[in-house]
């Protein structure tokens, strides 16, 4: 009977202590905003990544074509705007740090080519300060990543130009009137400027609105490319390609397994 008894009063300090002490995770829950978020599912355990592997034979010798490779897939695999890519640069000689999404719109044998503002932007003193940049692509839908990191060089107005005449005739106008990053008063502010183009370009075909001077084609130049492939349990397969003993063409490119 004492027995019995003492399993019973046992068994209920178990209970107030477990109702008295929470878990620290749970404690954590409470005292943060967010908390070990893992998408949609209702567990604090991150989602598995079993859709893919990496090993270095799969691997071109360049990291050009083998981000072509990836690329191509991703365009043919459903990736949602494959060419979506965060960029990041940062200032000198405070180092702050700034990152934006953008797009990729071309990529040749010398580098990774995005286009903007370089008049005003933020991007554009950080470069002014610091020309070096570095790129990141997530495609979700076949769990890989890309990094790249090097110099940055601007692409010359006549380079810009092949692009600029492509866009959509708004996106040219819209080119012209944004003081990209400068404080605005309000909308009005910015569709008025945007008015001021159109009446200066009205008569024009789409093909002679040229592309503005401070305007064009940032090229980043690589002198590392990281290719990552999740894998389950976070342990996933990395290779990060070096460019070794010159620049572009010169260089010879080692690649390295890196460890999760």
């Amino acid at each position: 009977m004492r027995t019995i008894l003492r399993l019973r009063l046992r068994q209920r300090h178990i209970r107030i202590m477990s109702t008295s002490s929470p878990h620290p995770a749970q404690q954590a829950a409470k005292d943060k905003l967010i908390f070990a978020p893992a998408g949609q599912n209702t567990s604090a355990q991150a989602e598995q990544y079993r859709k893919g592997t990496l090993d270095l034979h799969q691997l071109s010798p360049s990291p050009f074509t083998q981000f072509h490779t990836w690329f191509r897939t991703a365009q043919h695999s459903g990736v949602y705007q494959p060419e979506t890519v965060c960029l990041s640069t940062a200032a000198l000689p405070s180092g702050s740090v700034s990152s934006r999404y953008v797009y990729l719109k071309e990529l040749d044998s010398t580098g990774f080519v995005v286009y903007s503002n370089w008049g005003t932007s933020r991007k554009a003193a950080d470069v002014a300060s610091n020309p070096q940049a570095s790129l990141a692509f997530w495609w979700r839908e076949q769990e890989r990543q890309v990094r790249v990191e090097g110099p940055v060089e601007r692409l010359s107005r006549a380079e810009s130009q092949v692009y600029f005449s492509v866009r959509a005739r708004g996106s040219k106008i819209g080119a012209w009137a944004s003081r990209q990053s400068a404080v605005l008063g309000g909308r009005e502010v910015l569709e008025g400027q945007v008015r001021e183009q159109e009446v200066r370009w009205e008569g024009k075909s789409d093909e002679e609105i040229p592309v503005p001077e401070f305007w064009g084609g940032l090229r980043v130049k690589p002198g590392m490319v990281e290719f990552w492939q999740g894998r389950e349990s976070r342990l996933h397969d990395r290779f990060r390609y070096l460019l070794v003993g010159g620049e572009g063409r010169e260089g010879e490119w080692k690649v390295e397994r890196l460890s999760p």
